[in-house]
């Protein structure tokens, strides 16, 4: 089992492209269980890494929903070795509760001599310990949706049914410019190829900015789904991309309204209290030997502005609609403060 980027399907290398492939196993958990995997409170585990930016999605998806008691959480040391996503984190170099070593135990049980590599965001039928999906585009909305029963009281409607053809196309934009196009830039292997894919993430988050300059949130005056995909990356752009994937026109911290936007989701409950900048950091710089062959981890970004003012509010919006915030985040799941080991 080989290594993958960092969750969120595999990546391939042509000989001009970087391609990111579609998640192999994509079946869905549902209400009435078509696909076999019907929801159910406490039968399946969620298994991220704190450095991957699809799996982060999941990560806020689950705090903002309260499925914290319903999808119980795996988290893996940020750096993976040639078998895998390692849960080294853990007592004994083993999950708790699927009792392996490697991610791709998992992947196994599922399908034998499986060709991908092993992703993350992957969700594991507990009883079996076999892989149920690692579609990272569906996961999150299937939480949003077909998980509904389970969510806490006072969740919020993150991916409106009024609003879902304007979440897609935004999310679309957003995932082949600047979620995926951070990537293209940083292992494209010519400079035509770098060159078009710093283009257009520019280029995006530019048009991204003037959005958001007029309102507080991408789709509607509250937090959805669209938000959630952009926020992954921006809270990633100047400690990873920005140096690392030579993204470097700009620092976020130089656009007053995606910085300020990025702020203002950072310190609402949900998001920033998933995010782990050591994990981040160390898993880039580390892991990404062909771009960082030295294996040196900068002591840069300052993160300390993460939680400073950032005036948001005044542009309206209701952050969770017509719910409440999250509870406390659950004992052992905790992160560090941004700039605090």
């Amino acid at each position: 089992m080989g290594r993958d980027d960092g969750g969120g399907g595999n990546r391939s290398y042509g000989r001009k492209k970087f391609k990111r492939s579609r998640a192999h196993f994509a079946d869905r958990i549902t209400a009435d269980g078509r696909d076999g995997w019907p929801v159910e409170a406490g039968r399946y585990r969620l298994v991220v890494s704190r450095a991957c930016p699809w799996a982060s999605r999941a990560l806020v998806s689950r705090r903002l929903l309260g499925l914290e008691d319903a999808l119980s959480l795996a988290v893996t040391d940020p750096l993976q070795d040639d078998r895998s996503w390692r849960f080294t984190l853990d007592p004994d170099g083993r999950d708790p509760v699927l009792g392996i070593r490697y991610l791709s135990e998992a992947y196994d049980r599922r399908e034998t001599d499986y060709p991908g590599g092993v992703s993350v965001p992957a969700v594991v039928d507990v009883e079996s310990g076999a892989l149920v999906t690692n579609d990272y585009q569906q996961i999150t909305l299937d939480l949003a949706t077909e998980w509904a029963a389970l969510h806490r009281e006072g969740a919020p409607d993150l991916y409106p049914r009024a609003r879902r053809d304007e979440i897609d196309a935004l999310a679309e934009d957003v995932f082949q410019d600047v979620n995926n196009g951070v990537y293209r830039a940083g292992f494209a292997t010519d400079q035509e190829e770098y060159e078009a894919a710093c283009t257009a993430l520019f280029r995006r988050l530019e048009l991204l900015a003037g959005r958001l300059e007029r309102q507080r949130y991408l789709v509607g005056d509250t937090i959805t789904e669209a938000d959630i995909r952009l926020f992954t990356t921006l809270v990633r752009f100047d400690a990873v991309y920005h140096g690392h994937f030579k993204c470097n026109r700009w620092k976020l911290t130089e656009n007053r309204v995606l910085w300020a936007y990025a702020r203002d989701l950072y310190q609402t409950p949900g998001f920033g209290d998933t995010v782990d900048f050591d994990h981040i950091k160390r898993h880039y710089y580390q892991v990404h030997t062909g771009i960082n062959p030295s294996g040196i981890v900068p002591l840069g970004p300052d993160l300390s502005g993460w939680t400073a003012p950032h005036h948001r509010a005044e542009l309206g919006g209701r952050p969770f609609g017509d719910g409440t915030p999250p509870g406390p985040v659950r004992a052992g799941e905790e992160v560090p403060a941004p700039g605090r080991p």
